[in-house]
């Protein structure tokens, strides 16, 4: 390794003296003199299933890139749809290895690719393979040869995250199995979620994956950059800071990995404490003749709860003070989640019948069924 980086050093150095800041454009591109040659055979055919999700799919191999010196290589195993027209325009990448000749390949990442791509769960697609060799600097990738192979996906059942709150910041501190709240999740995105309520300054915010616990963990890696912990508590993060005590909105992306913490502006006279609230419709245990009451907390009294509750697959809303009266009227949403009109109809709650917690902020109208 120390020989290499010698080399690239010096490379380097040569080019740099040469073309100055002014002429880069102009610098010259090395061109590899053999690029990879990809030894996986033509018309190799995988049936994919989520029981072997974790199991190799393919060790896909190639010889070895020349580029005239020693030099370390990327490579980069890419998939593509067989169609003749654009093949390659907009890859899907497998993975890459530096300085390897070969890169085992899972099943669910293989299945995860080719759905990408378009396909359709069990049914046969033929995809095109091909390895990609670069080297950092000014180094013209080049590609192996194609490889056309068949693959039927199967269709992937990816149950929904829920995320919750701990902290000092929060009513729960570093309890993370305390009936903690979840963030509510986007009804439009799965990876984006929401909390707005009251929050303690000068401590911080963390989010968990499970209650009961610690990891994986989300928190924060800088001003709003996400982070997540292992499995196993590596790579903790630290918390999401809060300035000042007060009401903020809490807005993540998992897939992003980004958050934002922002003020939200709190106004008694129109978000006022309400006295109870509750669900009601045909979905819920009283049918349209009587509210399931919620419980709300002295630190969050606008959060609302149910621990425990059966909910059909039928028609519901929510609201306050056992009366349809406005401001505390809220339907118009979506199943599992979503946020709620005032004055909203009437809508379906949950995607199957079952037993669920359910949460309510009638600070900014979300909901969340979770499946108990």
């Amino acid at each position: 390794m120390k020989n290499i980086a010698k080399s690239l050093i010096a490379l380097f150095a040569v080019l740099a003296v040469s073309c100055s800041s002014d002429d880069v454009e102009d610098r010259p591109v090395i061109k590899a003199i053999d690029g990879p040659a990809l030894i996986a055979p033509d018309g190799g055919s995988y049936v994919l299933n989520i029981e072997s999700a974790n199991n190799l799919a393919e060790r896909f191999v190639w010889t070895s890139a020349n580029f005239g010196q020693s030099v370390a290589i990327n490579y980069e195993v890419q998939l593509d749809v067989a169609d003749g027209v654009d093949e390659f325009a907009e890859p899907r990448s497998l993975g890459s290895v530096i300085g390897a000749n070969q890169l085992a390949v899972s099943v669910v990442t293989l299945n995860t690719a080719a759905i990408a791509l378009g396909g359709v769960p069990l049914e046969e697609k033929q995809y095109v393979v091909r390895v990609k060799a670069s080297v950092n600097g000014t180094f013209e990738p080049t590609y192996s040869n194609p490889v056309t192979i068949t693959i039927t996906p199967y269709q992937a059942f990816v149950p929904l995250q829920n995320l919750y709150l701990v902290g000092d910041a929060t009513e729960y501190g570093y309890n993370n199995n305390a009936g903690n709240s979840p963030l509510f999740r986007d009804p439009g995105n799965q990876y984006k979620f929401y909390y707005t309520g009251y929050f303690t300054g000068g401590n911080g915010i963390k989010i968990l994956s499970a209650l009961g616990s610690w990891h994986p963990q989300y928190g924060s890696a800088g001003a709003g950059i996400l982070a997540v912990s292992g499995a196993d508590g590596s790579n903790e993060p630290g918390p999401i800071s809060v300035p000042s005590s007060g009401y903020y909105e809490l807005t993540i992306d998992i897939q992003e990995m980004t958050y934002s913490l922002l003020p939200f502006t709190y106004d008694p006279a129109t978000m006022p404490v309400f006295g109870s609230v509750g669900i009601i419709g045909a979905g819920t245990p009283g049918g349209w003749d009587a509210d399931t009451d919620m419980t709300n907390s002295t630190a969050n009294p606008h959060l609302w709860k149910l621990n425990e509750i059966v909910i059909t697959q039928n028609a519901l809303k929510f609201r306050a003070n056992h009366s349809w009266d406005t401001p505390g009227n809220w339907g118009g949403g979506t199943p599992v989640s979503g946020q709620l009109s005032i004055n909203g109809g009437d809508f379906i709650g949950v995607a199957a019948e079952g037993t669920y917690s359910v949460w309510f902020n009638d600070l900014d109208r979300r909901y969340i069924f979770i499946p108990r």
